[in-house]
């Protein structure tokens, strides 16, 4: 399967991120778009709320000018983040008065995060979702009709 150099890139950090337990949705840093920008959090100026999907000025700007943060447009980042909250259980956007999960560092919380921004990430550059395991399944005459292909 081809992917892109972004698609890459976002996906070895965020796996590692999940596997290092730096992925951390209350963490502008550590969140899904925090590490795949390198644990920086000027992208959170994009928005006046985290989770939010409108761009304020600062956000509009950049993305009128075609700026890119590790090769995702700022309307981009946007949807990465909600994806990545939404499936962690969050409200949007992020306010004390709305619904979190219990325990936001809870692995099946950030694996479901994970899943989602995997998933949403392979849309944005037409990828087969490469977190979909549901053709191992598939049969075909009581036969698997794919292989499981192992490096």
């Amino acid at each position: 399967m081809k992917t892109t150099a972004r698609f890459d890139n976002a996906i070895e950090k965020l796996y590692k991120a999940f596997h290092n337990h730096t992925l951390n949705p209350e963490d502008c840093k550590q969140c899904a778009v925090g590490n795949i920008l390198d644990n920086t959090d000027s992208w959170q100026h994009l928005s006046d709320h985290h989770g939010s999907l409108q761009l304020n000025y600062v956000g509009l700007v950049n993305q009128k000018f075609g700026r890119r943060f590790n090769g995702y447009s700022p309307l981009e980042i946007l949807q990465i983040e909600a994806t990545f909250l939404k499936a962690c259980g969050y409200q949007l956007p992020l306010h004390h008065k709305n619904t979190k999960p219990d325990n936001p560092r809870d692995t099946e919380c950030l694996f479901n995060g994970f899943c989602e921004v995997v998933k949403y990430l392979c849309k944005l550059d037409t990828i087969e979702n490469v977190m979909d395991y549901s053709k191992l399944f598939e049969t075909k005459m009581h036969k698997p009709k794919y292989a499981l292909e192992l490096k």
